[in-house]
């Protein structure tokens, strides 16, 4: 199993962050690389089993299944259930936890999956930098920083 980890420290409270990333289909309005979203079948964004189904500015495809969503701890769970990167088994987390120094949040994004040994380091350069890092650079950039 292949395993990608990035954190970050984002100038804003968890409650504010969490705001903006709680909707599971609001990548458009947070990430730089998702130009459309929708959830399948009529199913709200914080529904546990929703799918979203999105596009990828470079034209990809990709939905994604919710599989645990808690305001309590602030985490996001879901897998993905088709994509263009060549993934299996791919299950990601994205947790928020408030730092109370100065009224800011930590954030740590994981993702666990299969793929051919030998795009490995590939998929994780692409994953923790062009879609992790990204989304917290964008997330950085929107509360000031």
């Amino acid at each position: 199993m292949t395993h990608v980890y990035v954190s970050t420290v984002i100038p804003a409270s968890a409650g504010q962050v969490w705001q903006v990333v709680r909707n599971f289909n609001g990548l458009p309005d947070w990430t730089p690389f998702v130009a459309e979203s929708r959830i399948e079948s009529h199913q709200q964004p914080d529904q546990v089993g929703c799918i979203r189904n999105f596009v990828l500015r470079d034209g990809g495809r990709i939905r994604e299944q919710l599989l645990a969503l808690s305001d309590y701890d602030l985490t996001c769970t879901y897998s993905i259930l088709e994509s263009p990167m060549g993934v299996e088994n791919y299950i990601a987390k994205l947790s928020l936890t408030p730092v109370t120094d100065g009224n800011a949040t930590f954030a740590e994004w994981t993702a666990d999956f299969d793929c051919p040994p030998e795009r490995a380091a590939e998929l994780v350069n692409q994953i923790g930098n062009n879609v992790f890092q990204a989304a917290f650079n964008a997330l950085k950039k929107r509360f000031g920083r």
